[in-house]
């Protein structure tokens, strides 16, 4: 009923050939997004240590640019000068929250024990913050 193609079809793919663009590993894009999380949580933690330092966002920064650096292979993360636009900390402290567990979302599909326990930690401190009734509750 049908005739076969007897010629390659000009829409043929390049299978078995070597791209021109540089390929990553699932593992590497987890990696890049994890630390985009991480770097994006430091960078609120360093807007909540301007505005209400405290020993906790203190050793939270310091642990969450470790993290990035590891991540991304020994660069140390840019540091931005907290804006000051802030005035309200819980806002800041939902935002964290949030950014804390789509970390803790990547971390768990990546496998990274050490940086799923961080954020999930996070999470807990700004949503006890956050919601001073749950510390009151906690303690």
């Amino acid at each position: 009923m049908y005739e076969p193609i007897r010629t390659k079809s000009v829409h043929s793919t390049v299978a078995g050939t070597t791209s021109d663009f540089p390929h990553r590993s699932r593992e590497e894009e987890l990696d890049i997004q994890l630390a985009g999380h991480l770097a994006a949580l430091l960078a609120v933690t360093d807007e909540l240590r301007a505005l209400v330092p405290s020993a906790d966002l203190d050793t939270a920064s310091v642990r969450l640019a470790e993290q990035v650096g590891r991540l991304r292979g020994g660069v140390v993360p840019v540091r931005a000068v907290p804006s000051g636009g802030f005035t309200d900390p819980s806002s800041l402290h939902e935002r964290a929250h949030a950014v804390a567990g789509r970390a803790l979302v990547v971390a768990a599909s990546r496998a990274d024990t050490v940086v799923a326990i961080l954020a999930a930690e996070r999470m807990d401190a700004h949503a006890a913050a956050g919601r001073p009734e749950l510390s009151a509750a906690a303690g």
